[in-house]
Formats: structure tokens, C-alpha cells, sequence
């Protein structure tokens, strides 16, 4: 990433840094991207902060190493934990994008003397990706079906893994970005640099996106054990929510969200049960039986049970953006988020 930044290393992550200031921030990415993704915030540290955006195992330059799908994002969370040791940091912001969420939501339960603010944009649900449906999160099948390693594109895999470049197919990993990760026309200055995290995800059943299982339930696959799309799955998030209340000490939370967004919505394009409900995935057995995920629903209902029990919430909207409002909104977002850490 041509920039003036430096990096961090450990045994096994890679990181992004910027600014020596005595507020740290920790920045984590989602899905199909690394951390260069927040260049937007790295390029303008201010005097008074520290800035580190790790790659998460199996993403950018950091280590290939499984994720034990059984412990949620357990091993991710590890991974947090170590690198902020090493940096020796006491106190820290931390701020996360879409599966980045899931880390978050998780760390806020190992970690939450030590984080002083969270900012969620365009988080995971609590609950996980796909598998739910109703705001408290509830199962459509008991083994998750409708999440995990088998609901991604194939023929998109198999583009990341052959570092594909072109534009010759819907599934094509720049027109994925152009046509999801932001809101159509919008193409970012620094789409190469983006296009190059994307493509630097490890492969594999091990990796990316993960194993899978068949299943009698649509869409027919059930996770498997290792990747992070299956610790991602709602089957090992049953409890966050009464664990998120019980926390003693709350860190204040403030959620963004692009108003357009295709990813994490109420009707999201990723999510294998919206797309049977359109008719794009055959087999659909009907709403009744395998609804589509609330995904905005399950955050909002979490984030008022959290405030309900002495925490604290500030939802902002940035209504024309999509999945990344910080890329696609960068001054008002800086604005935003840098008052809110000052607070």
C-alpha cells in the first residue's frame, strides 16, 4: 500500500499503523478485504492518536492459520488480545467493519475494562451471518444451515484464489466490490489498494471460506469446522446476547450504518434465504419455514437490551452510502469518529 504508514508485526499478524498519540485505536476489517481497507483513517491520523488496523489470520500479509470454527472467533480474539499486548497497550478505542463485528462483539466480552469506546460500521449481527431469523436471533435449522463455508459463490472463490483482475463476470472480485461494497456509481480513489486486500484472502478449507457439510436443509449445507465464515455462524452465538447484558463494565457504543447497504441489511444479498425468497436460489422451502436474517433488527434489538441494562448506544445513518460509509462518506466519518473517541 503506497503510503506513509508504517507496519507492525507479531508471530502472527501483520498490522497497519499511523499516529503516536496517547489514544489508541484498534481497527479491525471485515470480510473479502485487510487493513488496508482504513486507509481512510490511516492517512489522517491526528497528532493525539494511534492507529493500528491488523489483517486477520488468513487475510492480507498475516499468518494462514485456521480458525477453529467450534470456539466462534475465539482464535481471532486470541489473535486481538496478543497483538495488543505486544503493542503494550492499557486502555484503547477499537472500531470494526461488517465481519469484523463478530470479533468485536466477542472481544467487547474478554476485554471490556480495558476498551473505552466501540464504533460498529455495518457490523455482523450478534447473532452471526445468516441461519436467524426474528430480532433475538433464533435458529431457522438447529445445525445453522443457511450460514458457514458452503453459501459463498464458488465461482467467486475461485476467482480471489486466481488473483483475478478482470471484468469479464458478474462474479468477477472488482465487480463484487463495485457493486456491494459501495453504492453504485461510487468508486473509490484507492480501489487498486482495495482490490489487493481483497484478493490477498488465503483459500482453503482451513481458510477461506471455510469447510462445509450437506445438509437435508436448504440450502442444503450446514458449517463446517474451520474458516471464518463458519465462526461466523449463529450456532455458537446462542448466548451473546445475555452475555453482552451482563457485562459489567459497558463500553459506550456508537453504530454506523449506510442506509443503502446490500451486505448487512434486512434484505441482504449475501444472505442464502433472502436470495431463495427472490427465487435466485432454487430449492427454497418457503418464509415460513427459512425466513431471511433482520439483520439491522438484531442489532438494534442487542444494543437496547445492552442499554437497557446500564450500557449505551448512538446509531448514526449515513442514508446514500452502502457497506462503507468511512470509504465512501471519508470526511464525515473522520468527523464523526474522531469526536466520538475524544468524548
Amino acid at each position: 500500500m503506497n503510503s506513509s504508514f508504517s507496519v507492525f508485526e507479531n508471530k502472527t499478524i501483520h498490522a497497519y499503523s499511523a499516529g503516536n498519540g496517547d489514544r489508541k485505536v484498534l481497527l479491525i476489517h471485515g470480510n473479502g478485504s485487510d487493513g488496508s481497507f482504513w486507509k481512510p483513517l490511516l492517512d489522517h491520523a491526528p497528532e493525539n492518536v494511534e492507529l493500528v488496523a491488523p489483517d486477520i489470520r488468513n487475510y492480507g500479509r498475516s499468518k494462514a492459520k485456521p480458525i477453529d470454527a467450534s470456539k466462534s472467533m475465539g482464535d481471532v480474539v486470541e489473535d486481538m488480545l496478543d497483538l495488543l499486548s505486544d503493542l503494550g497497550w492499557d486502555k484503547y478505542h477499537v472500531a470494526c467493519h461488517s465481519l469484523g463485528g463478530s470479533v468485536v462483539w466477542e472481544l467487547m466480552l474478554k476485554d471490556s475494562k480495558r476498551i473505552e469506546s466501540v464504533t460498529l460500521v455495518n457490523p455482523a449481527s450478534p447473532f452471526g451471518f445468516g441461519g436467524t431469523h426474528h430480532e433475538s436471533g433464533i435458529l431457522n435449522f438447529p445445525d445453522g444451515e443457511g450460514s458457514g463455508g458452503g453459501i459463498v459463490n464458488p465461482d467467486f472463490v475461485a476467482r480471489v484464489k486466481a488473483k483475478d483482475r478482470t471484468t469479464d463476470a458478474e462474479t468477477s472480485p472488482i465487480n463484487i466490490m463495485n457493486a456491494f461494497y459501495w453504492e453504485p456509481p461510487f468508486v473509490p480513489e484507492d480501489i487498486e489498494t482495495y482490490l489487493n486486500g481483497l484478493l490477498a484472502i488465503t483459500i482453503g478449507d482451513s481458510h477461506y471460506p471455510g469447510s462445509y457439510f450437506p445438509s437435508e436443509n436448504y440450502p442444503f449445507t450446514k458449517p463446517g469446522k474451520y474458516g471464518p465464515l463458519n465462526a461466523v455462524s449463529p450456532v455458537t452465538k446462542q448466548h451473546i446476547l445475555e452475555a453482552l447484558v451482563a457485562l459489567e463494565d459497558k463500553p459506550r457504543v456508537l453504530w454506523v450504518r449506510g442506509g443503502k447497504d446490500k451486505i448487512v441489511s434486512n434484505t441482504s444479498f449475501f444472505d442464502v434465504a433472502y436470495l431463495g425468497k427472490l427465487g435466485a436460489i432454487p430449492g427454497y422451502p418457503g418464509e415460513d419455514v427459512c425466513p431471511p436474517q433482520p439483520m439491522v433488527d438484531q442489532t438494534r434489538y442487542v444494543l437496547s437490551a445492552y442499554t437497557s441494562k446500564g450500557g449505551m448506544y448512538q446509531e448514526e445513518v449515513f442514508e446514500n452510502s452502502g457497506h462503507s460509509p468511512y470509504i465512501e462518506e471519508e470526511q464525515r466519518f473522520r468527523d464523526l469518529f474522531y469526536n466520538w473517541i475524544a468524548e
